[in-house]
């Protein structure tokens, strides 16, 4: 029993830890512009703490929304970045709805001048 404690002493010290840190939180700047995206996030202290990504706005292929239905449904907004993949921009406890999710792809993908594809 003592091992089930301790392991839940760590597990909720990690939780903790990145609730306190703040870790995935952060901001997208699109800048017409100039023609470049910029995207930051906290991480976990270290080397690594500030996730800086900056790319071009022509290299931005789509907009996509992924969506899982079931027990825990997901909803998550990506962008295709060519040579870079798909970049999340919704957090994981950002629950929306269909409609939401839709609204925010569609100003987004009109925004950049770019196709929306849902899977």
């Amino acid at each position: 029993m003592s091992f089930y404690g301790i392991t839940g002493l760590f597990i909720s010290s990690y939780l903790w830890c990145t609730i306190s840190w703040n870790v995935g939180s952060g901001y997208d700047r699109f800048d017409i512009k100039d023609g470049i995206v910029c995207i930051f996030r906290w991480g976990f202290p270290g080397k690594n703490r500030r996730v800086f990504l900056r790319f071009l706005i022509k290299d931005i292929q789509s907009v996509r929304i992924e969506v899982k239905e079931g027990i825990y449904a997901r909803r998550v907004l990506y962008m295709d970045i060519r040579g870079q993949g798909a970049i999340p921009l919704t957090r994981t406890d950002e629950n929306f709805t269909p409609r939401e999710m839709e609204q925010k792809a569609a100003e987004l993908a009109y925004f950049l001048r770019v196709p929306i594809e849902v899977f």
